[in-house]
């Protein structure tokens, strides 16, 4: 008897453990980079813009989180905006682990939804060409966010949300505060006629509630599980807003 009530406590024990230990661990976070190159018919280039990578990444990171990659085409996307003069995005750029992740991005066909608890879409003008029409990132991002998870994006980054619907059938945006980067923005860089949408416009056309501040402003909002950055100068920011999501829940 005595050696049954042993092997009982001894089992239950281990049960306890493995279950706190399970409720202890972090869900990963998910990074969406473009696999897309070129700006239209310009001939310039264009990627993910290496800032609103590293940014967040790095608030995340500190704080224990597990990241994970994934693209549109998997494999090595594109960078934009590589400046090594900004240390954050040196960090980034010499960890062999992350530099490795990023180099070897997921395909959207090999990432299971259910271990993230945030998507994030990163910024870069490829972007424009790759995110919204990605039926399966869309419904990666949906799934996430059924399950109780963040969906999150910066600057042009938030064209992966356009086409996320819901349940209900709604799409994500309808009725929320977004924001991404402004109309005024792309005027300002000269390619308002190169990109195949206006970002404001369709997030509008969507039923988001816009908001926005001047160019180039720090500008981040949140509103039920759904977190949006304008621009490049609100990378950060929005990785401090997911981090606080998080901590919340």
């Amino acid at each position: 008897m005595k050696k049954l009530t042993l092997l009982f406590l001894t089992l239950f024990t281990i049960g306890y453990i493995q279950a706190q230990h399970q409720k202890s661990m972090k869900k990963k976070i998910l990074f969406v980079v473009t696999s897309h190159d070129k700006k239209g018919s310009t001939g310039e280039n264009t990627g993910y813009y290496l800032g609103e990578v590293s940014h967040p990444w790095e608030v995340l990171h500190k704080a224990g989180y597990e990241i994970d990659f994934v693209s549109p085409k998997g494999g090595t996307p594109p960078v934009d905006g590589f400046d090594l003069k900004d240390p954050v995005n040196k960090e980034f750029w010499e960890n062999k682990e992350y530099k490795s992740k990023i180099d070897h991005s997921l395909t959207p066909s090999q990432v299971n939804p259910k271990d993230y608890s945030v998507i994030f879409y990163a910024g870069g003008h490829g972007a424009m060409w790759d995110f919204a029409d990605n039926k399966e990132l869309a419904n990666m991002a949906s799934t996430i966010y059924e399950n109780g998870g963040i969906v999150a994006g910066v600057c042009h980054g938030p064209a992966g949300l356009v086409n996320i619907k819901l349940n209900n059938g709604k799409y994500l945006v309808d009725g929320k505060k977004i924001n991404a980067f402004t109309n005024e923005e792309e005027s300002a860089v000269q390619l308002t006629d190169v990109v195949p949408f206006l970002l404001e416009n369709k997030l509008k056309e969507r039923g988001a509630k816009f908001e926005k501040s001047g160019l180039w402003q720090n500008h981040v909002v949140t509103d039920q599980r759904v977190i949006t950055g304008q621009n490049p100068q609100s990378a950060k920011s929005v990785g401090e807003a997911i981090l606080k999501e998080l901590n919340n829940k």
